[in-house]
């Protein structure tokens, strides 16, 4: 969809400083697929008391494992 809109040019100077993107098209696309996966992302703080772990879960031990 082509659409016109007025970008504050401050913002669109960090916003390259900080993203591989070369042309504002392609700095648009990343802008709104990370908006996305942040909004999608699921707040930890919603999963408080969902999880259940095992009798006997040692995360000690586990931590030695993998490394």
């Amino acid at each position: 969809m082509r659409t016109n809109i007025v970008i504050d040019d401050s913002l669109l100077k960090e916003a390259f400083s900080v993203s591989q993107a070369k042309t504002k098209k392609d700095l648009v696309h990343e802008a709104l697929g990370e908006l996305i996966r942040l909004r999608k992302r699921k707040d930890l703080t919603e999963l408080a008391g969902t999880i259940e772990f095992y009798q006997g879960f040692d995360h000690k031990k586990l931590r030695k494992l993998t490394r």
